[in-house]
């Protein structure tokens, strides 16, 4: 028994545009009061020492890491990451407290002297350094 009839109501009508007005101001606030943090940003120069350079130990081994290709110098030779990998290795095994310096060009690009860290290390070289520029010196 009903004594009551209902009313099938319509669903309620929703304006996009006003949502999407509210929605914009809304995006608006948040990007005005957002505080952005700043990540400082690392810029690579190669260092000049003002101490005078020691002399290279007889056992230095020194690799240049050139901008263009070919970017590995083994001395004055040109040569590849690979060939580079088996080089330090072989010289290793020869001499075992060999002495790494890695000179950069100015220009050269900071992951092409990670990957001659990198080969260092797994070729097991024991001392790794950088040659820097002296100032009225090379």
């Amino acid at each position: 028994m009903r004594f009551f009839e209902r009313k099938r109501r319509q669903p309620p009508a929703i304006i996009i545009v006003s949502l999407i007005d509210i929605l914009i101001v809304l995006l608006i606030f948040m990007m005005v009061t957002t505080t952005f943090k700043r990540h400082p940003a690392v810029r690579l120069t190669l260092p000049e020492s003002s101490q005078p350079r020691e002399g290279a130990s007889e056992a230095s081994l020194i690799v240049t890491v050139a901008n263009e290709p070919p970017f590995f110098f083994l001395g004055e030779q040109r040569i590849t990451l690979d060939a580079l990998r088996a080089e330090l290795a072989a010289r290793v095994a020869r001499e075992p407290d060999l002495a790494l310096s890695i000179r950069g060009d100015t220009t050269a690009t900071w992951g092409h002297i990670v990957e001659v860290m990198d080969a260092a290390k797994a070729a097991r070289v024991k001392s790794i350094s950088a040659q820097v520029k002296t100032p009225g010196g090379n």
